[in-house]
């Protein structure tokens, strides 16, 4: 689902008004005229949010700005590609400038870790999911870099999948019992996971007759052991110390995702310039 101005609409405009505030206090020394703005990369990496600066604009409620991207959620930039060009009144454009790159700079960082992580795995058969590990405020912009990166997100939150972690298993004495409990309570819509660390807690999970598995903290060989142990109506996940380096190993596993939480949790911004280049009368 792409990210439409009625999607964004509303954070923006939290964003917006963090940083705008009651006005931007320079506004009294700039001499009202029609400018030219570039958004470039300074590193490479896969774009994404490059919608987002358009939607700034209609958001101050000018209709002043001419935005024209140059690249495509998802494209693989190098470094000095012009990824977009906007137009309108320098006021207007100092004052989306940083709450457009914030978000830019964020998502095609993760949208660039994403796209390493499918590249290391190098198996099609098995997705890269992310996590709920993703900042306040953010999932929505930071599950969408994901897909950009040619990822999949895993659930939105707390309300789409049903999934018994650690905590939950800990006050759990029959999995079977009380996954019967629940697939009465939430409906035959929604899905349940559950995470498993042994072998016992592996057959409990399969006997439970569950959606998913979720292989915790377990090396790639028990991995790949334990998936040909769950029946194929059940789908199974990886998750847990799994990093960039260690990815390979994976590979040929026969899971159906492997999830990494630093997609979102730790995130290293692509470096994205915006700079003001000439009037527009030019």
């Amino acid at each position: 689902m792409p990210l439409t101005y009625d999607i964004v609409r509303e954070p923006l405009t939290t964003f917006l008004t963090e940083d705008v505030g009651t006005g931007d206090l320079t506004d009294s020394i700039l001499t009202p005229r029609r400018v030219v703005g570039t958004f470039t990369a300074k590193t490479a990496g896969v774009v994404a949010g490059i919608a987002l600066p358009a939607c700034l604009g209609r958001i101050l409620e000018t209709d002043d700005l001419v935005y024209q991207p140059a690249v495509a959620d998802g494209e693989m930039v190098a470094a000095g590609t012009t990824l977009a060009t906007i137009t309108g009144d320098v006021a207007h454009l100092l004052k989306i400038e940083r709450t457009a790159l914030n978000l830019m700079q964020r998502m095609s960082g993760i949208a660039t870790a994403t796209q390493q992580a499918v590249t290391a795995l190098n198996d099609p058969t098995i997705q890269i999911l992310d996590t709920r590990k993703t900042a306040p405020g953010l999932r929505l912009f930071d599950k969408y870099a994901v897909r950009c990166g040619g990822g999949v997100n895993h659930r939105m939150g707390l309300f789409d999948l049903a999934m018994l972690k650690d905590n939950h298993l800990a006050t759990i004495t029959d999995l079977p019992a009380a996954v019967q409990i629940l697939r009465t309570a939430i409906g035959p819509s929604k899905r349940i996971e559950v995470e498993v660390r042994t072998l016992t807690e592996l057959q409990a999970a399969i006997a439970a007759n569950v959606d998913i598995i979720m292989f915790d903290n377990q090396t790639p060989e028990a991995v790949a052991y334990w998936a040909t142990l769950t029946p194929s109506n059940i789908q199974t996940e990886a998750s847990g110390g799994i990093t960039l380096s260690n990815l390979p190993q994976f590979r040929g596993s026969n899971v159906t995702a492997i999830s990494l939480g630093y997609l979102t949790n730790t995130v290293v911004n692509m470096d994205i310039s915006f700079n003001l280049m000439h009037s527009a009368d030019n």
